[in-house]
């Protein structure tokens, strides 16, 4: 979804992908952001925390209209149907960023 963002290009590529696999990790519970991804990223967990954020609210707020054939391929099985995974609520997003 980020790379049909003008306001994402910016981002190094490497940032966004840690900061997705962050949100990825918060949305499921699997854990946070351990001493082995901060190692081997290069980032740490706060230095992630205001993409995250705003790739949840991209998430929460997309746009219905738009994007409809992205929206469409990842809702298959074999994606996984990432396209249906509710986005989190900011502030319960906020509360586990804080604890990681």
């Amino acid at each position: 979804m980020t790379l049909q963002e003008y306001d994402y290009a910016r981002e190094s590529p490497s940032k966004l992908a840690a900061s997705c696999l962050l949100l990825a990790l918060t949305m499921k519970n699997l854990g946070g952001w351990t001493p082995t991804l901060e190692y081997y990223s290069g980032y740490s967990a706060q230095d992630l925390h205001p993409l995250v954020k705003r790739l949840n609210f991209l998430l929460t707020y997309q746009p219905r209209d738009k994007l409809n054939a992205v929206r469409s391929k990842y809702s298959h099985t074999v994606f996984f149907e990432v396209a249906k995974v509710t986005p989190m609520d900011m502030l319960k997003l906020e509360e586990a960023l804080t604890s990681c």
